[in-house]
């Protein structure tokens, strides 16, 4: 049986300070969300001693056998509770039933492992399912940004568990020799870190006007510091690990195939991972390619019903 969640090891605060981060309010505002939509949290131990936190759907807790389980992967500026609190309720209204985990590193999720690949992710998630009473033996599995490299891991390492994918925004065909041909808005893996992992209020500034087609006009400096206390200073040192992983030396020759039916979904003006990057894609799977118009590095809004029952 999965354990409770444990307690955050987040550094304590203050009830006051607690009371006045806008950063905290929300993610509180997030939490309810899932708690409101019938979803309950658990905490997974796994034999390595990594522990991989997630969200159950309403029919895990009854046994019930749902009709379209569907794996919900996160990217890398958030969790599970930060990027899919919007999408809970239409996805529960199309008759599906989300599981939702923090990757390894995000949120609760945690492990003394010194693997940082997606592959060692994947692995992590797949176990944690198979631990799960009552766990689907199949379900489809979405995968925003880096959640859709672990997405892709997943799909190739546990083909008997993985029906379909969806891959948002993920640039699994990257090459490092990408970054110095000027195909991204970086030009080497200590930049990306830099912007995917911000400390400073012009780094976030910088990441939000390269991620949303319409981003804030206004960022009140004192708002941004409080999102990067909260959301970008834990497991600094291990995110920077993962994405080391991730791009050094990484050559699209070294992409495995896949066999599962794939929707990738990319806003045409993506300028975090560019949309020939989901073009590259065609060569690795059976896939049906939806560009989304005038959108970045967001388009998770655009078909969100489509992506987990298309």
């Amino acid at each position: 049986m999965p354990a409770p969640p444990p307690p955050s090891a987040a550094v304590p605060r203050r009830r006051w300070q607690s009371r006045l981060s806008p950063t905290l309010v929300r993610d509180r505002c997030y939490t309810r969300s899932f708690h409101s939509a019938g979803l309950r949290p658990a905490a997974v131990p796994l034999p390595d001693g990594a522990v991989v936190h997630l969200w159950l759907p309403p029919t895990a807790a009854t046994g019930a056998n749902p009709l379209h389980p569907v794996l919900l992967l996160h990217g890398f500026g958030a969790t599970a509770t930060w990027q899919w609190a919007p999408f809970l309720r239409p996805l529960l209204a199309a008759g599906l039933a989300p599981y939702v985990p923090d990757l390894i590193f995000f949120g609760a999720s945690a492990s003394p492992a010194a693997d940082r690949s997606p592959a060692y992710q994947a692995a992590c998630i797949a176990a944690a399912m198979t631990a799960l009473p009552s766990a689907p033996q199949r379900y489809a599995v979405v995968g925003v940004s880096y959640g859709g490299f672990v997405a892709y891991h997943l799909a190739h390492a546990f083909p008997e568990a993985v029906e379909r994918l969806v891959l948002i925004a993920a640039g699994v065909c990257l090459e490092e020799a990408d970054l110095a041909a000027g195909l991204f808005a970086v030009e080497d893996i200590a930049e990306a870190a830099s912007l995917l992992l911000p400390q400073r209020p012009e780094d976030l500034r910088r990441l939000v006007g390269l991620t949303f087609c319409r981003p804030p006009r206004f960022m009140p400096s004192c708002f941004i510091r409080d999102y990067i206390r909260v959301m970008c200073t834990e497991n600094v040192k291990e995110k920077t690990e993962l994405l080391y992983v991730l791009i050094n030396g990484r050559k699209l020759s070294d992409l495995p195939k896949i066999s599962q039916q794939t929707l990738i979904i990319w806003g045409e003006q993506d300028r975090v991972f560019p949309l020939e990057l989901g073009l590259r894609l065609k060569r690795f799977v059976y896939l049906h390619l939806s560009s989304c118009p005038s959108l970045y590095h967001n388009p998770l809004s655009y078909h969100i019903q489509i992506q987990a029952s298309g």
